[in-house]
């Protein structure tokens, strides 16, 4: 029988450092307390709660959204979607949870999927470490975010779930978002889901929510692609999905 896949396992695994990290932080500070003066023991003994309170309040969102509000099934695309594409582009930066379960929800529509991992683009480490346990698909292509391998005008739709944060320069995300472009039909929907570094997810994952973009970000690399928000959606309280038309002419 195959395990269930867990979100929070695979979140522990690839963050590991961070929680050993924590986990010292805390543990140092509880019995470095003791031997402090007086005045210092209640700021050591804050800082060791707050190590604990941060990594329990990680993990239980992480299980939140990865293992119990169903955002795996993938259930709610296709009220952010116009219609099921016969079309569809996944691109993913290392670690690849969408084509998958999308052929198995759309096995009539045509399916490409676009690997645009390279170190020097995405160097979270979480990533390098995801990417060695959970290889690209066999079908994947390689990409770069200025230079998608598919044709201009052929898809009803592309996905970024998860995926362009992982680009740290600015400029890959605007190559990136231009490319999806060239590739949507006219019409044609990009889909961006994403935690967003906003006061929910600061409140969950503290200084780890820096590395997700602002949501005007995201905003910003539509506009500059001459995209049009047509849809955002809320999802389990910490992810944000947008889609984003591209012009009819």
């Amino acid at each position: 029988m195959t395990p269930r896949h867990s979100g929070v396992r695979d979140v522990i695994t690839y963050n590991w450092p961070q929680y050993v990290a924590g986990t010292a932080t805390a543990a140092a500070a509880a019995l470095l307390a003791p031997r402090l003066p007086r005045a210092l023991r209640p700021l050591a003994r804050a800082g060791s709660a707050a190590a604990l309170t941060l990594l329990c309040t990680a993990t239980a969102a992480s299980w939140h959204v990865y293992d119990r509000s169903g955002l795996y099934t993938y259930d709610w695309l296709e009220a952010l979607l116009p219609r099921i594409p016969s079309e569809y582009v996944v691109v993913s930066t290392g670690l690849d949870e969408v084509s998958a379960p999308l052929a198995a929800r759309w096995p009539n529509a045509r399916q490409t999927v676009i690997d645009l991992y390279d170190r020097t683009l995405t160097n979270e480490g979480s990533v390098r470490r995801a990417r060695r346990r959970v290889p690209p698909p066999a079908h994947a292509v390689p990409g770069r975010p200025g230079e998608l391998p598919h044709p201009a005008n052929s898809a009803d739709t592309v996905l970024l779930v998860f995926a362009a944060h992982e680009l740290r320069q600015p400029q890959d995300r605007e190559r990136l978002f231009t490319e999806c472009v060239r590739l949507l039909r006219p019409g044609g929907t990009l889909l961006v889901a994403e935690h967003l570094r906003d006061a929910a997810n600061t409140a969950v994952f503290g200084p780890g929510a820096w590395h997700f973009l602002p949501r005007r970000e995201w905003l910003r690399l539509a506009a500059h692609a001459g995209l049009e928000r047509s849809a955002e959606r809320r999802f389990a309280g910490l992810i944000t999905a947008f889609t984003f038309t591209k012009d009819q002419g």
